[in-house]
């Protein structure tokens, strides 16, 4: 079974099939990687995955424009 941050990821490379690795660092938003369209799509994901509701009301972007603060907010362990 693929890891939450491997489905993420695998979710991204399929809708840009010119890049075959994303560093954890790189800006998600900045670089196009996840867009306007897609970012609602995106946060449904990361709610399956990561079996967390996320509340759209507050959502902060900054909290997912790169996969290792999208790891450290939402796919850790709460406690």
């Amino acid at each position: 079974m693929d890891t939450p941050l491997k489905q993420l990821k695998d979710w991204i490379l399929k809708r840009h099939p010119e890049r075959d690795e994303i560093p954890a660092d790189l800006d998600l938003i900045e670089n196009r990687l996840i867009d306007s369209l897609s970012f609602v799509e995106f946060v449904f994901l990361l709610e399956q995955v990561s079996g967390r509701s996320i509340d759209m009301d507050t959502i902060n972007v900054d909290d997912f424009r790169c996969l290792g603060t999208i790891e450290e907010r939402f796919l850790t362990p709460i406690g």
